[in-house]
This record gives C-alpha cells, sequence and structure tokens, in this order.
C-alpha cells in the first residue's frame, strides 16, 4: 500500500495553491488583458497532469522502474540544460538576459525543475556506492571518492547559476549533496572545506552580478526604518502585506498589495498574499501540511531497506524543506529574496509536475518498507 496519508496532504497543498493562483492572479491578468480564469485554468491543468503522474508512477515497482526513470531524468533534462543556452530567443523566452524556460507555443516548460528530480535520482543510484568505510580515511583519498560529483555540482551551478541566472536552486541543490555526503560517511573535515568552498562560489556569484548585489543592498536596508520605500519596494510591501492580514486575513478576493504592489503575487509572493487574504491561520496550516509530508517522507526513508531509496527520499525532503523555507525567508525579510517557487502553492506548471513526481516517486517507494512487527 502507498503512503495515502503523504498523498492527502501533497494533495491539500495543491487545492490550496490552485484557490490562491485564481484569488491572487487578478491584477496580472488586467494587466495583460487575459481572461479571469486565464491562471486558474493553466493552474488547474497543471494539477491534474500532477496527480495524474503521482498516481501512475506510484502503482509502479521501485526495483524495476526507479533506476530507468531516474537516468531517463537526468541525462534527458541535463542534455536540455546544455543547449538551451545556444537557442534563439523564438524557441527559448528569455527574461533579464536568462533563459529558463522552453516555449511550446501555449506551453511553457522550466526544466531545471525536472533537472532536481534527476539530479537527486542519479546522485542516489551512484553515491551509495561510495560508502565509506567507518575510521579515518586520508583526506585526499576521500577527495578522489567524492571529484565525480562535485564536478556534476559544478557543471549545474555553471549550467544553473550562470547560465540561467538562478542562484536559488544551485544553493538548494549544493546543500542537499552536502547533507547526502554526510550520510554515505564523508568526515567532518571533509565537509568544513566543502561547506567554505561553497560560501566563497556563492560570494563570487553574488558580486559578480549586479542584480544579486542590488538584491543584498536591498536587503540590507529593509533593516533600516529610515531607508526609502523605493529601495526596499518588494520588501517593504510583502512585509506590510503580511502584517495587513492579521491572524485571520481579509478574506478571500480582498487583497490589496495584489493590486500591483507586489509583482507577480501569485509565484514567488503566493505565502504574502495568502496570509494578507487568508491570515496566519492559513501559513500556519501550510507550514503544517509541509512538515507533514517531510515528517512522512523521513518516516518511509527509516523503513526502507535499500540505501538507494533512503537517499533519495532525504534528498527530496530537503528539497521541499530548503525550496519552501528560502521563500519564506525571503518574503519575510530574514533573508534577501530568491525567485524561487514553493513547493505545490506557487503558480507554475513545471513545478507542480515536477514536485508530484518526485511524491509520486516517493509512494512508489512507500511500498517497500519493511512492515512493522
Amino acid at each position: 500500500m502507498i503512503d495515502k496519508p503523504l498523498f492527502g496532504a501533497t494533495t491539500l497543498l495543491l487545492l490550496i495553491g490552485l484557490l490562491m493562483s485564481y484569488s491572487l492572479s487578478s491584477y496580472t491578468i488586467i494587466q495583460h488583458g487575459f481572461t479571469d480564469t486565464h491562471f486558474f485554468t493553466r493552474q488547474l491543468i497543471a494539477v491534474i497532469v500532477g496527480i495524474g503522474f503521482m498516481v501512475l508512477i506510484s502503482k509502479l515497482d521501485a526495483d524495476v522502474w526507479f533506476k530507468p526513470i531516474g537516468i531517463i531524468l537526468f541525462l534527458f533534462f541535463l542534455a536540455i540544460l546544455l543547449i538551451m543556452p545556444l537557442l534563439s530567443e523564438s524557441f527559448v523566452r528569455s527574461v533579464g538576459g536568462a533563459k529558463r524556460w522552453i516555449d511550446f507555443g501555449a506551453i511553457s516548460i522550466t526544466p531545471v525543475e525536472f533537472y532536481k528530480i534527476g539530479f537527486i535520482m542519479f546522485i542516489s543510484l551512484s553515491l551509495v556506492r561510495t560508502r565509506l568505510p567507518r575510521g579515518a580515511m586520508e583526506l585526499k583519498d576521500e577527495i578522489s571518492i567524492f571529484v565525480p560529483y562535485l564536478f556534476i555540482l559544478f557543471l549545474s551551478t555553471l549550467l544553473i547559476a550562470v547560465f540561467q541566472k538562478d542562484l536559488g536552486q544551485t544553493i538548494v541543490i549544493s546543500i542537499t549533496l552536502l547533507v547526502l555526503f554526510v550520510l554515505v560517511g564523508s568526515s567532518f573535515r571533509f565537509f568544513s572545506i566543502l561547506l567554505g568552498i561553497g560560501l566563497m562560489g556563492l560570494s563570487l556569484l553574488i558580486i559578480t552580478q549586479p542584480h544579486r548585489v542590488k538584491r543584498i543592498k536591498e536587503w540590507f536596508l529593509s533593516f533600516d526604518n529610515s531607508a526609502n520605500r523605493l529601495e526596499t519596494y518588494q520588501i517593504s510591501n510583502s512585509l506590510d502585506a503580511i502584517n495587513h492580514g492579521g491572524f485571520w486575513g481579509q478574506g478571500l478576493g480582498n487583497g490589496q498589495y495584489k493590486l500591483g504592489f507586489l509583482s507577480e503575487v501569485h509565484t514567488d509572493f503566493v505565502l504574502s498574499g495568502m496570509i494578507e487574504e487568508l491570515g496566519f491561520i492559513s501559513i500556519l496550516v501550510v507550514v503544517l501540511t509541509i512538515l507533514f509530508i517531510i515528517f512522512r517522507i523521513f518516516k518511509i526513508a527509516a523503513r526502507v531497506e535499500n540505501p538507494i531509496y533512503y537517499l533519495f527520499c532525504v534528498g527530496v525532503a530537503l528539497l521541499l524543506a530548503l525550496s519552501f523555507l528560502i521563500n519564506s525567508f525571503g518574503i519575510s525579510g530574514i533573508t534577501p529574496i530568491k525567485g524561487i517557487a514553493v513547493p505545490f502553492l506557487s503558480y507554475g506548471g513545471s513545478q507542480i509536475v515536477a514536485s508530484c513526481i518526485s511524491i509520486g516517486l516517493i509512494l512508489m517507494i512507500s511500498k517497500k518498507i519493511i512492515p512493522k512487527r
């Protein structure tokens, strides 16, 4: 039997996200001249497709299908990321010089959302073979073991953070990979070295891109009450929307900050818009549901015998948790704003379908758990 509570919690978040995509997109609809149900209909299609994939994949045998699905996802979307910088803008949509979306007429996909899942599957399949022996190990030997995975991470960083200018996704997969290294036995010394190199690389990626430096500056200015609100526009409006919502909110559809004060509020700022309309109680429900999903995934991980499935479950839980934390910390001013979607909630077909595929794989694995005695 699949883990039905995990399926139910995921479906609940999808339905909440569907509701908010309709309520929060009103200004964007007017701005672009779309029909009233434009975003709702597209999100509904994505939810139906996502749930379809989730159910279909959950019915498969993990011992037969996990490896081929993982290799196909990883290699196919890695190839797409490699060729995207070379494609014309008639096929690959560019925003701010970043080519992140492939257009197929009325449909567009964000390959990195699917690549993340393939990346974790591939790493889980191969990393399990490098489980380190107990006891001390020479640093050079430890480095030689993990070099191939660090090369894949470097390539991913180049394709995602440099060519697509998407630093948030790079941070998510980097932290996830470091945690998986620890789980297969890497030393604290090696972990510390990688963490130091990672922080230096992060600093370099920030200072070499003016738009990232600007975001850091805006974040620092948000702590200064005397700062010009135009310099902290997004953060200030996000915090005002949260404050305006109070405990019970202004009512569904009655939000004010979605009316042009927060750009694309149904995507990156969906949590701010939701809190304004449905109050603190709504974010409490969402946080508890996210925590429940992560708890169920970790519970499945703890009860599977196959170490590949264990690593993948932990990897998916980290992807979901980090994405939610980066977004929620950004919209609340705790960290600089990063354009990263809230799993299952933000508008966007690619992240919806990719997130559902990851849960479908977890449900597929859940049928392999050791029964309680």
